[in-house]
């Protein structure tokens, strides 16, 4: 999940037994954790620290509130210098920028595949993370996606919830027209300045921007094509609301004012963040592009895993916390679907209480069970080492597109940045 907290390194105080949360006197082995987000992953880890601790009390956790951006620098700064002084034990990593550290700086994280059997855990997420033959993630939360989408709007346009199973974006697209002429409601919502929505189009069919994990995949890539085309299409049928950051984004379909959002699963707290709206809501599988050779209605945005650092002086202890709690707790698993609203990688977990329930405020629906039998079905991709620098040169050209831009000029113009970057 992509989540920044805007402050440097913060110890947070949580009381939870068995964990150490301040700086103390190491124990026996008190493992340091990097990860951001303080009502996610930060949580997430605390409650699985709470329950290794309670059976091996000899092991503490000191869990760090750490941004996403400054993880990155920081490894990137010290495993270049090689220096380890300072590093964690455990650190999380964005799964799209994984590929870089593992290729840049060989022999610097466990290959946990040597030590945990990596078929419990979603294909897709496994692939991000595995290098030279090696897995080197404990897979954690998915960003499965899904439309979800108001049934109010939907039935006053003359649309039932079947009408938007399984479809396609051009499908979509015509149903969102008619949205908006009934309903004078948009269709979605957008910030140009990110790419989101065309990656989610672009990996449901198992393509990604770069091929091999190395060369560019621009010019030659027809589901980078439709995933502009279909873009371009809702725009210039007036059926994307432009916003500007996260605020208004969010803002745009808490506030009523759109008809769908298709995002990650991460999405759905913020969406049930309004209990007036309870009932109105659904979710579908995402549409899939129209003539694109391995098109499905499943992809992925967002979502990380959990990686040991070579200069752990507690390896050990790391691996088999992560193994037995990670790995194999499936009642754990529950817990931060009903705390944290974290759908886990692990695919065991699908079979616990809380994935089966159904959600009052979906109108009933089994929504954790519906992402997590699409979970198993996302296609993956190799990210590469060259994901930012690619996703940076496609927002520089959604506006022209969103506009009305040619895009075959478009991609020649991604193509020749997403070069220039990377010699």
């Amino acid at each position: 999940m992509s989540r920044n907290v805007t402050r440097w390194t913060r110890t947070l105080a949580i009381a939870l037994t068995g964990i150490s949360m301040a700086s103390v006197a190491a124990s026996a082995a008190e493992l340091t954790v990097w990860c951001w987000d303080p009502n996610f992953n930060i949580p997430a880890m605390a409650d699985a620290g709470a329950r290794y601790t309670a059976a091996h009390p000899e092991t503490t956790f000191n869990i760090n509130n750490v941004t996403q951006d400054e993880i990155n620098q920081k490894l990137q700064t010290q495993l270049l210098a090689g220096v380890s002084d300072g590093l964690p034990d455990i650190v999380l990593i964005q799964d799209d920028n994984i590929q870089r550290f593992l290729q840049s700086f060989p022999g610097s994280f466990v290959p946990l595949s040597d030590h945990i059997d990596m078929s419990k855990f979603a294909s897709y997420k496994v692939a991000a993370a595995t290098y030279d033959g090696k897995s080197y993630s404990l897979p954690f939360d998915s960003g499965v996606t899904g439309l979800f989408y108001r049934a109010d709007y939907l039935e006053e346009a003359g649309y039932k919830p079947e009408d938007v199973q399984d479809i396609t974006w051009n499908r979509l697209i015509e149903i969102g027209k008619d949205i908006l002429e009934k309903t004078g409601h948009q269709l979605i919502d957008m910030d140009y300045n990110d790419d989101g929505q065309i990656i989610m189009m672009m990996q449901s069919t198992g393509q990604w921007y770069l091929k091999d994990g190395n060369e560019p995949n621009i010019l030659d890539n027809p589901a980078l094509k439709a995933s502009l085309q279909a873009f371009q299409d809702m725009a210039q049928a007036g059926l994307i609301k432009p916003v500007s950051d996260w605020t208004g984004y969010t803002g745009a379909f808490t506030s009523g004012e759109i008809a769908m959002v298709p995002q990650g699963v991460w999405i759905t707290g913020t969406i049930k963040s309004m209990p007036d709206q309870a009932g109105k809501w659904r979710v579908a599988p995402l549409p899939k592009l129209d003539g694109v050779d391995g098109a499905t209605n499943y992809s992925n945005n967002g979502g990380s895993s959990w990686y040991v650092l070579a200069s752990s002086q507690h390896q050990d202890e790391a691996v088999d916390f992560l193994k037995t709690v990670w790995a194999e707790d499936v009642d754990f698993y529950q817990g931060i679907l009903v705390n944290q609203g974290a759908v886990g990688s692990l695919l065991a977990a699908r079979e616990g209480d809380a994935y089966k329930a159904s959600d009052d405020f979906f109108s009933g629906e089994p929504v954790w069970q519906n992402f997590s039998d699409w979970l198993a079905q996302v296609p993956a991709v190799d990210y590469g080492t060259f994901t930012p620098e690619a996703r940076l040169a496609v927002r520089a050209q959604l506006p022209n597109i969103a506009n009305g831009g040619d895009i075959d000029q478009a991609l020649q113009a991604i193509d020749a940045q997403l070069r220039q970057q990377m010699q």
